[in-house]
């Protein structure tokens, strides 16, 4: 790999960033599942020539890096914040076995919602796991607290929770390199070591109050050591923040005396009691849930906290001056923007047309398709989480009266079936409805809500090479359902609708694959058909 000899300076992301900071320190592989706002950290890192993948979902992608940092390598596993949740089964356990290597897994959570089913705020998952975790409020930071977690990791042998949230991804700010990598990691290879990898309960006793001394001293680290900045300002009014509110509390209220804290867990408390102590008044501003405020309250620091309206959606400079003020009245309502939809020509138009025709009801689940729920189809009935539409299908199945039962059709896209459709498919076929059940995959050949990224059932990775490819149909069938058609929807919409009503009728299981390339991709799709040895793009 070629890294940087002299200082630079550039304009990034914030998830640019993440991708320079880890090419700077030789990553040994980033893995993940395209999210916003977290899909471009592996993008940016495979364009600047380091090395990176897609898994098929969070979970996969996690337990890829935790083999990476067993073997002693330093991995980077990324993830928008409702990805965690699918990841979350190795991340408490890896908490406990820790790791040889390096493990910095980037949670990108999405105040506001900008394209998300809910604004979880997933610093709570810190603590919950014992975890400790870096939040940048710049692409700066996002570059340095990438190179500092892989330290901590190796440091503390333990993975790290970077949080980012969709401000600090996508805003660009400038970025000061300082010409050097880290220290290389240490030598691949494996170490034998069962009673901290192997987590039986024997085993696991003993590590658990591992971790938590690990934590202690962290913590300890924290405050005398840890990335923090220290803004002078009027003894009247001090302000502890973190991540992108630092940048607002700068440019509402430049008189108060600001404590921005990188590591915020585990919290330097004893730095927060000594700042609160010295000022009259001292608030706590923050996105989403009170986790500062929680913790300062619980530690006995006396501050203010956010008011309830202020927990939803971004914060923004005039909101942290109605917080501060105490102005809790009814803020103005946005601005109404175009609703989305789906392209014009996109081939989901037409199972939603036949789905609305027939008057379905849909069990839906998370991609382009979800626009289905809009007008003009009103075409979907629930949206939980992704692959849930099979097992939501049928619950309804089971449970409605048998007319309704047979108007019951789960709808899921490629790239969130293999993500995680599976299971429910052996579920269907496990615990089938009396009325049979109907599965349509939408598969327009690309992972299109999160920007065109290629998935297993593609058969090409991230760079676009060709690699195996999980072909739908036949691992289908091979789970003993033999009721399975594979056909372009738009070739002939009456014969599409005639398809899914008789596979209704049947009181069979069934599955129908819509098959057609999204427009945006399909140009994409067959220059890379047309070579298949490796990406096509420019790097």
């Amino acid at each position: 790999m070629n890294h940087p000899t002299a200082p630079s300076r550039r304009i990034l992301s914030g998830d640019e960033a993440v991708a320079l900071a880890a090419f700077h320190a030789q990553l040994t592989l980033g893995t993940g599942y395209p999210g916003t706002p977290s899909t471009e950290i592996l993008e940016s890192l495979h364009t600047l020539g380091g090395r990176a993948q897609w898994s098929p979902n969070e979970k996969v992608a996690l337990e890829v890096g935790i083999g990476v940092a067993f073997g002693g390598g330093r991995a980077l596993v990324t993830m928008k914040h409702v990805g965690l949740n699918v990841a979350a089964d190795p991340l408490f356990t890896v908490a406990y076995t820790g790791v040889r290597g390096a493990l910095v897994i980037v949670s990108a959570d999405d105040p506001g919602m900008a394209s998300s089913q809910n604004e979880q705020d997933n610093r709570r998952y810190a603590v919950a796991a014992g975890l400790p975790m870096l939040e940048p409020a710049d692409s700066q930071d996002a570059y340095n607290f990438t190179l500092l977690a892989i330290e901590i990791s190796e440091r503390w042998s333990i993975p790290v929770l970077l949080r980012m949230t969709t401000r600090v991804c996508h805003s660009k700010t400038i970025v000061e390199t300082p010409g050097h990598a880290l220290p290389p990691a240490p030598s691949a290879g494996y170490v034998r070591d069962v009673p901290a990898r192997v987590m039986i309960p024997a085993y696991a006793r003993p590590a658990h109050h591992k971790l938590r001394a690990k934590l202690a001293e962290m913590a300890q680290w924290n405050e005398k050591e840890g990335p923090l900045a220290m803004v002078p300002g009027d003894e009247a009014l001090g302000v502890i923040t973190s991540g992108v509110s630092f940048q607002y509390v700068r440019e509402a209220l430049p008189q108060a005396s600001v404590l921005k804290l990188g590591m915020t867990y585990p919290l330097p408390l004893e730095l927060m009691r000594t700042f609160a102590a010295s000022h009259t008044r001292t608030l706590v501003i923050e996105e989403g849930d009170p986790y500062l405020a929680d913790a300062a309250r619980a530690a006995g620091i006396r501050v203010q906290t956010n008011a309830e309206a202020f927990r939803f959606g971004e914060l923004n400079v005039a909101r942290v001056r109605r917080l501060e003020a105490g102005d809790t009245s009814p803020e103005p309502k946005p601005v109404p923007g175009k609703p989305p939809e789906l392209c014009h020509g996109c081939p989901h138009r037409t199972v939603f047309t036949a789905l609305r025709d027939l008057g379905c009801i849909v069990s839906g689940d998370i991609g382009c398709y979800s626009l289905g729920v809009l007008p003009p189809f009103l075409a979907m009935d629930t949206l939980v989480c992704m692959g849930a539409s099979i097992g939501v299908g049928l619950g309804l199945r089971h449970t409605l009266p048998a007319e309704e039962a047979r108007r019951v059709v789960s709808v899921i896209g490629d790239s969130t079936f293999v993500h995680s459709g599976i299971t429910g498919l052996v579920e269907m076929v496990y615990n089938p409805p009396p009325t049979g059940h109907l599965l349509l995959i939408l598969d327009n050949g690309t992972t299109a809500m999160t920007g065109l990224q290629e998935h297993p059932g593609t058969g090409r990775t991230l760079d676009h090479a060709s690699t195996g490819k999980f072909i739908f149909e036949n691992v289908i069938r091979a789970m003993g359902i033999p009721d399975v058609h594979v056909v372009d929807p738009t070739r002939d919409p009456a014969a599409f609708t005639e398809l899914v009503k008789s596979s209704l009728d049947s009181g069979q299981l069934s599955v129908i694959i819509a098959r057609r390339n999204c427009l945006l991709a399909a140009g994409a799709i067959k220059q890379y058909e047309k070579c298949p040895e490796g990406s096509t793009h420019e790097q």
